[in-house]
C-alpha cells in the first residue's frame, strides 16, 4: 500500500528542475540538421559570390528553392566547387592544349587512310575501325577549315551546304551526271539524285510507296547501306521515317560528312568481317541502292548480317545490279548471262533465309523477312540453308565477328505471332512500352522503371531548356547522347526539330540498345576510350550523363573530351552531368581547351551531388 507523501516531500519535488529537452535524441538530431543546412546554404552563396546573378532572379529566395519544379524558368548562378570538393582522380596534369596542324582538319582517328594501309584489303577489312593505340593518340584540338561558316538550319540544310565546310569537289565532278551534288558558287546543292535514281529520289520513293506502307507508321527505322550523300534518308523524313545512312570512307570522299552537314543521320561503316554495331531486330527496313556489296559471295555472309539486324516482318529493298538486268546490262557494262546468274543466286539465297519476294518493280526489288521462324524450320532443313546460330547473344555488335548462320528469332507458340513482340506504329511507338521491357528480357528493367525513366528525362530536358536557352531556337539538329540508357533523353527531345544518335557504351552493365530501337529511335554501340565513327564537326549538341564516371578507371578524361571537341560543331554545345568531383575535374580540362564552361546545379538543386558542366559556344 502506497505511503502518503509528506508536505515537505511534495515541496521538494515541485522545486526539482524539469528534464533537459536537448538530451532527447530526436530533438538533438533535428537541431543539428537545421544548423548544418543553414551553414551549407550560407557557404554556397559565399562561394558563388564572385559571379553576377541574373537580373531577373528573385534575390529574396535561395535559388535552391526555385529549381525543384517540373517546368523550370529560372537559372541558378554558375557554381565554384573547387575549394569544397577534391578527390584524386587518375589524370595527368595537362598543359595548355594547342591546335593541331591544318592537315588534321578532317582527321578520322579510327578510319585514317594512312593507318588503313597496314591492314588487309580482303573483304574490305581495311575499311573497318582501326583505332590508334594509347601512345599514338593525337592530343591537340582539331582545327576548323578556313572560311568555315555555321551550317544552314534545318530544313534548308537538306538542300544546301557551304562548300568551305566540306571542301571536296570529287563527288560533284565524278557523279555529275547522276545529280548527287552540285557546286554552285560557294554552296553545295543537293538535288536528290543518286546512282539508281539519276532523275531524282522523290520519284524513286514514290515507286517504293506503291509497294510498301511508308505512310502507315509501320516502317520507322531504316538502314541505308552505301548511302552516298544520304538523299534517300533525307526524303524518307517526309514520311516520319528515320534512316541511319552508312558508308565507308572511300574514293568518293566524305559521303558521310556530306550527309551529316545536311542534318541527316549517318555514320562511317562497312560490311566486312565484323558485325554491324547494332542489336538484332533493329530496323524495319534495309536499303541498298547500288551499294556495291557482294551479297551472294562468302556464302551469303552479308545478307545473313542484314537478316540479323532486320526486324521480324521487315523489308529489304535492293536496286542496282542485278535487279532489272535485262534493261540495264549495257549501261552497267556487264554480260547478261553473268547478271542473270547473279540474280538467280540472290533469289536462292533469300529463299533459303525464308524471305518472301513481294515485288520487283522497275529499278528495285523488295523481300520481306518472316515474322517468326516456326514455318521456316522444316523448309530450311530441306533447302540446305545455313544453320541457326547457337551464339548466346544476337545483340552483340561491338568488334564481334559475323556468323555464317541464321540468327534465330525469339520463340513463339503460334505462326501468327510476331517473334519478340509486335511494335506499335509510329508515333505511338515512341512512348509505348517496348516488347523487350514487357517480356522482362532485360534484368532490372520493368514497365514501372521504364515509365519512371520517361518522366525523369522529361523533367531533365525541361531544365536543359532553361540553362541552354538556344535549345528551342532551332540552332541544333544533330544530337549525340553518349550514354543513352533507355532512350529517355531522345524521347524528351522529340519536341524539337532534331534527331539523336543514341550511343550505348559497349561495356555498359545492361545492353539497352535493342530497347532504344524498339522505341523507333536509332543508335549504335561505342567504347568511349576510342574515337567515334564520324567526321569532325558533325554534331551540334553532345549530351553525356555519367559517361566520365563510367570511364574513370579505363582511359584518360582528356582523350574523351578531345573526341567531343573533334565531333562538335564550332558553335555547338555540350551538357555533361556527373558527380560534382568529376565535373570539377572536367572543368579544369575544358578551360585548357578554350571552352567557356559553367558548372551549374541540376534540376535537383544544391543538395544533390550530381552537377552539370555546360559548354555553350553558340555565340562564338
Amino acid at each position: 500500500m502506497a505511503t502518503p507523501m509528506q508536505p515537505q516531500q511534495q515541496q521538494q519535488r515541485s522545486l526539482a528542475p524539469s528534464p533537459n529537452p536537448f538530451k532527447k535524441p530526436l530533438l538533438r538530431l533535428l537541431l543539428i540538421t537545421m544548423f548544418c543546412s543553414l551553414s551549407y546554404i550560407l557557404g554556397s552563396y559565399s562561394n558563388s559570390s564572385t559571379f553576377t546573378l541574373p537580373q531577373k532572379q528573385d534575390r529574396k529566395l535561395p535559388h535552391c528553392l526555385q529549381l525543384n519544379f517540373t517546368t523550370h524558368n529560372v537559372l541558378s548562378p554558375p557554381l565554384n566547387f573547387e575549394p569544397l570538393h577534391k578527390i584524386p582522380l587518375p589524370q595527368e596534369p595537362i598543359k595548355n592544349l594547342s591546335f593541331c596542324s591544318a592537315n588534321f582538319t578532317n582527321y578520322l582517328p579510327c578510319h585514317d587512310p594512312d593507318r588503313e594501309r597496314r591492314f588487309s584489303v580482303f573483304r574490305f577489312s581495311h575499311r573497318e575501325r582501326h583505332c590508334p593505340e594509347s601512345d599514338e593518340k593525337v592530343r591537340c584540338l582539331i582545327p576548323r577549315p578556313k572560311g568555315y561558316k555555321k551550317p544552314f538550319p534545318w530544313p534548308q540544310s537538306r538542300d544546301f551546304a557551304w562548300f568551305k565546310n566540306v571542301p571536296f569537289k570529287r563527288l560533284a565532278q565524278y557523279k555529275k551526271a547522276q545529280n548527287w551534288v552540285r557546286l554552285e558558287g560557294d554552296k553545295l546543292v543537293f538535288p536528290g539524285g543518286g546512282t539508281s535514281f539519276p532523275k531524282g529520289v522523290k520519284g524513286y520513293i514514290e515507286e517504293i510507296k506503291k509497294v510498301l506502307p511508308l505512310k502507315s507508321g509501320k516502317i520507322r527505322t531504316v538502314l541505308d547501306v552505301g548511302c552516298g550523300v544520304a538523299s534517300f534518308g533525307a526524303f524518307l523524313m517526309d514520311f516520319n521515317i528515320l534512316t541511319l545512312s552508312m558508308a565507308p570512307r572511300d574514293v568518293h570522299e566524305a559521303q558521310v560528312q556530306f550527309a551529316l552537314e545536311r542534318g541527316i543521320p549517318a555514320m562511317l561503316g562497312v560490311l566486312s568481317t565484323n558485325r554491324l554495331p547494332f542489336p538484332s531486330r533493329s530496323f524495319d527496313m534495309a536499303h541498298c541502292s547500288r551499294c556495291l556489296v557482294r551479297w551472294t559471295e562468302y556464302d551469303g555472309l552479308y545478307l545473313l548480317e542484314i537478316d540479323r539486324v532486320l526486324r521480324p516482318g521487315g523489308y529489304w529493298v535492293l536496286s542496282g545490279p542485278p535487279i532489272n538486268w535485262r534493261f540495264n546490262y549495257k549501261g552497267w557494262q556487264r554480260e547478261p548471262k553473268d547478271l542473270e546468274n547473279e540474280q538467280m543466286s540472290l533469289e536462292d539465297l533469300a529463299r533459303r533465309l525464308c524471305w518472301k519476294k513481294i515485288a520487283e518493280r522497275g529499278p528495285f526489288a523488295v523481300w520481306q523477312k518472316p515474322t517468326n521462324h516456326l514455318h521456316c524450320i522444316q523448309k530450311i532443313k530441306t533447302w540446305k540453308s545455313p544453320q541457326f546460330c547457337t551464339t548466346p547473344d544476337p545483340d552483340a555488335g561491338w568488334y564481334k565477328l559475323m556468323d555464317l548462320c541464321i540468327t534465330p528469332l525469339p520463340n513463339v507458340k503460334d505462326t501468327h505471332e510476331v517473334s519478340g513482340g509486335a511494335l506499335e506504329n509510329w508515333p505511338k511507338r515512341l512512348n509505348a512500352v517496348p516488347p523487350r521491357v514487357k517480356s522482362g528480357a532485360k534484368e532490372g528493367i520493368s514497365i514501372k522503371s521504364f515509365n519512371e525513366d520517361n518522366q525523369l528525362w522529361r523533367r531533365r530536358v525541361s531544365y536543359y531548356g532553361v540553362i541552354l536557352k538556344t535549345l528551342s531556337d532551332g540552332k541544333y539538329r544533330n544530337i549525340m547522347d553518349m550514354n543513352a540508357g533507355l532512350g529517355g533523353f531522345a524521347t524528351a527531345m522529340d519536341k524539337y526539330p532534331v534527331w539523336v544518335m543514341n550511343v550505348i557504351p559497349s561495356d555498359a552493365k545492361t545492353n539497352t540498345l535493342g530497347i532504344v530501337y524498339e522505341r523507333g529511335l536509332i543508335g549504335t554501340y561505342m567504347n568511349w576510350c576510342e574515337a567515334f565513327s564520324t567526321y569532325p564537326r558533325t554534331y551540334d549538341l553532345v549530351h553525356a550523363h555519367g559517361v566520365f564516371s563510367m570511364y574513370m578507371d579505363k582511359c584518360d578524361f582528356v582523350d574523351i573530351l578531345l573526341e567531343i571537341y573533334r565531333i562538335l560543331r564550332p558553335q555547338g554545345a555540350v551538357i555533361i552531368r556527373d558527380h560534382v568531383d568529376v565535373v570539377m575535374k572536367l572543368k579544369g580540362i575544358t578551360d585548357q581547351m578554350r571552352w567557356n564552361g559553367q558548372v551549374l546545379h541540376t534540376e535537383n538543386g544544391p543538395f544533390h551531388s550530381e552537377k552539370i558542366l555546360l559548354v555553350d559556344n553558340s555565340e562564338d
